[in-house]
């Protein structure tokens, strides 16, 4: 039985991908900051909860993704996928009204917690055996376009994207494979300002077309059940009608 670890498994798409996985048959460790939001999901899949783990995670913190990376393996004894899905929105600011501390918040958290988490993956994948998994990070929308005054955001998720393509090469010789998956306009609580009005390049509020988070979920388990022969190095998927196409 494959195991896999969602991190940002408490609401939204890592919620929804943490239960999809679940049902998928995979063991599936839920990582989070917020522990009670983590047993909710676990309780919201038809899967049976001996296959599920709930660990109170910091992906900001060294020690606390180790410790998520040490029971994982204390408690399945492998990792063969990781999603690496947590992160925070930017505060829509001009970009030289951007406090420091806001910066490094959401810079630590959606670029530096994905190397940590990456890295101990790595660790992990190379050394057990089978040899190898693989490896999905949620990049955005905002890895290829920006929205307004979304600098801190904007300039993590191209670092993701860095992440992504280094680890895709530096990867092969432990037969693990790294993608990314570009989300746009999910519907989940964080996105739901869609549906009201967001700022657009030309200066306009408008609203925005949105998906079914589902959608997204049933595309990680479909990108986590390839061959490590096969990688999908990027996939975007998106609310149809949303101005991604036409940014600008």
């Amino acid at each position: 039985m494959k195991t896999a670890i969602v991190t940002g498994a408490s609401s939204g798409i890592g919620r929804s991908t943490a239960i999809a996985l679940l049902e998928a048959g995979y063991n599936v460790v839920c990582s989070g900051r917020r522990v009670e939001a983590l047993h909710e999901t676990i309780a919201l899949s038809n899967a049976e909860k001996v296959h599920a783990l709930a660990v109170q995670t910091d992906v900001t913190d060294p020690a606390s993704v180790s410790n998520l990376f040490n029971q994982t393996k204390s408690k399945f004894g492998r990792l063969d996928v990781l999603f690496n899905n947590a992160g925070i929105s930017s505060k829509g600011m001009d970009l030289e009204e951007v406090p420091f501390d806001h910066w490094m918040d959401v810079v630590n958290t959606n670029l530096t917690g994905v190397f940590l988490c990456m890295q101990e993956a790595f660790k992990m994948m190379k050394d057990q055996d089978p040899q190898g998994g693989r490896i999905i990070n949620n990049g955005s929308i905002s890895a290829h376009v920006p929205r307004p005054n979304s600098a801190p955001y904007t300039a993590a998720k191209h670092g993701v994207t860095g992440l992504t393509r280094s680890g895709s090469l530096d990867g092969r010789k432990y037969n693990i494979a790294v993608g990314q998956i570009d989300i746009g306009n999910a519907l989940t609580p964080m996105a739901r300002k869609m549906t009201t009005g967001m700022p657009q390049a030309d200066g306009r509020i408008a609203t925005e077309p949105t998906m079914d988070v589902d959608n997204v979920a049933r595309t990680i388990v479909y990108m986590a059940g390839l061959p490590l022969d096969t990688n999908v190095p990027f996939v975007t998927i998106m609310a149809n009608g949303m101005p991604y196409m036409g940014r600008g």
